[in-house]
């Protein structure tokens, strides 16, 4: 072999070194870009990122970038109840009532700091295999765990009656209303009687986080939403402010702030008014809360692109699927009475709009099922990810984990598994996923 021969042979080893080493490169390069758009990879992407609590209100994938630590309350699933850790906050909350009652406070008793208790589990799979119908009778028989019970008769902490002319409803009376508009387990209430008749002029006006109705008797016995409407007279007034929401569950001092601001309404219309007692409101209100946040997740899966997606292609592939933007910046899929089934959001957290759409380009994007929004069934979330699959067969796009890995049938299995946990959960206590409670408690 001559020399020339052997520099030819040498140079071309060179080359194809060289060529494969700058693939290892382009591809090092670009899982780390997509890295640093899902997460990190000393974190497993299951448990820290793939389910993630949405009960501060804001939909996953839409948080500020400028604000890292306020994300979405991510929690570890993990963190599934066990039967010591319900010993411990059982434990924790006797010595707390036995240390109120000591001092003769019931509003210090419900001020306490609730005890968090942490715990972690060796692997997902392990979470799982906790019988939720076993810890379910064990709590029950035991006393513990949250039961949804109708509550008749409210305790009132306030009448206020300075007039002596009589009160055309008795407050009494209006506490045995039921009302379709309230839940005595998560509405703290307000019952307001007027002295003469009157016309609602504007509806008031309460400052707050938290969400209220007004239902209101006309002259003829009949209740309904209370509306400004001319000619239209009203002997009376039920105020109700939802306590529970994805905003958590309102404060001994957001309810007495309540109750003063509907003080001040009844007193411009000079009638009398009841209010709720506060401690025993959320005596019955905590434990259905804590139940709300332990459900109250939100299952993530990711679909990437080695390249980019024409922002106008991936529009033309979602809408052939019915998916639809909304003016919240996300895609999505309604159900047959219009209702949010499942969501598609940008991986970056900004929202996709219309012009964004036709004129840039995207490196995937993400697809969200809301637990306590979808309903239960094992075909919905067959139907969720059968769409992940038909997107990423037509848009050739991977489905992955914050690690870039492919996801596998272990993970589908898993995530499944937790998800008819939680929802059978929730359907145990009376809250239908889906339904009209579901949307008023997780919204």
């Amino acid at each position: 072999m001559s020399d020339a021969m052997l520099i030819f042979l040498v140079l071309g080893a060179v080359v194809i070194l060289g060529v494969i080493a700058y693939n290892m490169y382009q591809e090092n390069k670009y899982r780390q870009q997509v890295r640093a758009q899902f997460g990190h990879s000393d974190k497993d992407a299951l448990l820290e990122k793939q389910t993630r609590s949405v009960r501060d209100g804001r939909l996953p994938g839409h948080q500020p970038k400028s604000e890292p630590v306020k994300k979405l309350r991510e929690k570890d699933i993990s963190e599934l109840p066990t039967e010591d850790m319900f010993d411990q906050m059982a434990a924790a909350a006797a010595k707390a009532e036995q240390k109120s009652q000591k001092q003769g406070s019931r509003k210090a008793a419900a001020n306490r700091q609730d005890v968090e208790i942490e715990m972690e589990e060796d692997s997902f799979g392990a979470a799982f295999s906790l019988d939720l119908d076993a810890e379910l009778e064990k709590e029950a028989k035991q006393g513990r765990g949250f039961k949804f019970k109708k509550v008749e008769v409210p305790v009132p902490s306030q009448t206020k009656v300075k007039n002596k002319k009589e009160l055309l409803l008795d407050l009494d009376d209006m506490v045995h209303q039921q009302l379709p508009w309230f839940n005595h387990n998560f509405d703290y209430m307000a019952y307001i009687s007027l002295r003469e008749p009157q016309e609602l002029h504007a509806l008031p006006r309460f400052a707050g986080r938290h969400r209220f109705q007004i239902a209101g008797c006309t002259m003829d016995d009949r209740w309904q939403i209370a509306e400004p409407i001319p000619s239209v007279y009203y002997q009376g007034f039920v105020v109700g402010l939802q306590a529970i929401s994805r905003n958590g569950l309102a404060t001994t001092q957001e309810l007495e702030r309540f109750g003063e601001q509907v003080n001040h309404f009844a007193e411009q219309l000079d009638a009398g008014l009841l209010l709720m007692d506060v401690p025993s409101f959320l005596d019955t209100a905590r434990p259905l809360d804590e139940l709300c946040e332990r459900v109250d997740q939100t299952i993530a899966i990711h679909l990437v692109s080695r390249g980019s997606i024409s922002g106008v292609e991936l529009r033309n592939v979602l809408e052939n699927s019915d998916f639809r933007l909304g003016h919240d910046g996300a895609f999505h899929l309604q159900d047959d009475n219009g209702e949010p089934l499942f969501s598609i959001v940008t991986v970056d957290g900004s929202p996709f709009t219309a012009s964004l759409l036709s004129s840039q380009a995207y490196r995937g994007f993400s697809m969200l099922f809301d637990i306590t929004r979808v309903p239960a069934g094992e075909k919905y979330f067959n139907r969720f990810m059968d769409i992940a699959v038909n997107f990423s067969g037509s848009l050739g796009l991977d489905l992955v984990d914050d690690n870039m890995n492919q996801l596998s049938p272990e993970w589908l299995k898993n995530v499944r598994s937790f998800v008819l946990a939680r929802q059978e959960e929730m359907k145990k206590v009376g809250i239908e996923p889906g339904r009209d409670l579901a949307v008023r408690l997780f919204s």
